[in-house]
């Protein structure tokens, strides 16, 4: 069969040079690059029990380790009791190392400044693992997670473990299952827990119940003095770091950190006993990171000797307590029949105006009260 028979029809005759494609033959008897003794079945991943979990995190493994957040991370009801129990045996090999979230609206830098920050303390002898959410879509429920194509550099570093996790539209960016992942890494030896979050507002503030340090990133030329004041996300933080302070732009960087720093005199401190501040460094040139991990440092030192660290990570273990039961409760609600019937019937009362929404709010809480809780 000629060559030329297999020219795309939009390819003119006369057709020179600069139409350049053709559509080669197939391999005859062949479907799709197939082997001929037809399609092989894929070796099957090798199931592990909880003693090869628990084994594989406490020695450092981190293909057993990334498959032990899929299991955390799972939603299937089969899954929840196994991964539970993988968080109680690790429990005793946790708490060790420091937590840090990091926020700042998008296009600030964080991946940037994160693969700095994770390669100096890796340099440095520690071993880092960054837990990078990725916004979810509210259409798809997809997620790009391109955080490891980012830090390039942070992803082949051996002590360095990188986890992206979709959002999946929780407040703040933080995922369901965080809490569990960060517990594990912590088991894992990694002394250096990194929390980069979407960075969407002030709904950003979830990631406080999670980290010891809060670091917020921000740029220059981001509003005026007002602005800053109205964010609510810098009454949380524990340090405010004006990324990008290199070249035509670091003159900026130093006027927009002395604007920060007079913002943080009206502003109560996010944590009792320490005085938050304004720093500038540069996740290119990589000055000023050093300095601000040292403000890490002495924040973990300071209040290490006064007890309040200690103090907050009591205090949110039972927040986290706390917002499991929520979770129970709203998943049970979601998946019983009966209130999901009754739901539906209430909101075409709604939608139709036949019923006002307190009213239909009502009824379903009388549902779920007879359902849930026999009254």
């Amino acid at each position: 069969m000629a060559y030329d028979t297999y020219r795309p029809d939009w390819v003119p005759e006369d057709g020179d040079s600069q139409f350049s494609c053709r559509v080669m033959t197939g391999v005859e008897g062949v479907k799709d690059g197939a082997g001929t003794t037809g399609t092989a079945k894929a070796p099957a991943r090798q199931k592990l029990t909880l003693d090869d979990y628990e084994r594989g995190i406490l020695e450092g493994n981190r293909m057993i380790l990334s498959r032990a957040i899929t299991l955390i991370e799972s939603n299937a009801p089969k899954h929840f009791d196994p991964a539970q129990e993988l968080v109680q045996r690790v429990l005793p090999h946790t708490g060790g190392a420091i937590r840090v979230g990091i926020t700042g609206v998008p296009g600030v830098g964080k991946s940037t400044f994160i693969e700095a920050l994770g390669c100096t303390l890796c340099e440095a002898g520690h071993k880092v693992a960054v837990l990078a959410v990725d916004p979810s879509s509210s259409v798809s429920g997809g997620s790009i997670l391109g955080d490891k194509t980012r830090m390039e550099y942070l992803t082949r570093e051996p002590r360095a473990f990188i986890r992206p996790s979709p959002s999946s539209g929780t407040l703040g960016g933080v995922t369901r299952k965080s809490r569990e992942t960060l517990l594990l890494c912590e088991a894992a030896g990694y002394d250096v827990i990194l929390v980069e979050t979407v960075g969407v507002g002030q709904s950003e503030t979830t990631v406080r119940s999670m980290v010891d340090f809060f670091m917020v990133l921000v740029l220059t030329g981001a509003g005026d003095d007002l602005q800053g004041i109205k964010k609510g996300i810098i009454e949380l933080a524990d340090a405010i770091v004006v990324n990008k302070a290199d070249g035509d732009n670091r003159r900026k960087a130093l006027v927009t950190r002395a604007d920060y720093e007079q913002i943080l005199h009206y502003l109560r401190p996010a944590t009792e006993g320490w005085t938050t501040g304004a720093y500038t460094c540069s996740a290119i040139t990589k000055e000023g990171i050093e300095d601000v991990w040292n403000v890490v440092l002495r924040f973990k030192e300071k209040m290490g000797r006064s007890g309040y660290f200690r103090t907050r990570r009591s205090r949110q273990a039972m927040e986290w307590m706390d917002t499991m039961v929520k979770e129970y409760l709203h998943h049970r609600v979601a998946q019983d029949q009966a209130i999901s019937a009754k739901r539906s019937e209430i909101q075409r009362l709604v939608e139709s105006g036949e019923t006002p929404p307190t009213m239909a709010a009502k009824m379903i809480i009388e549902v779920m009260e007879r359902e849930l809780f026999c009254r």
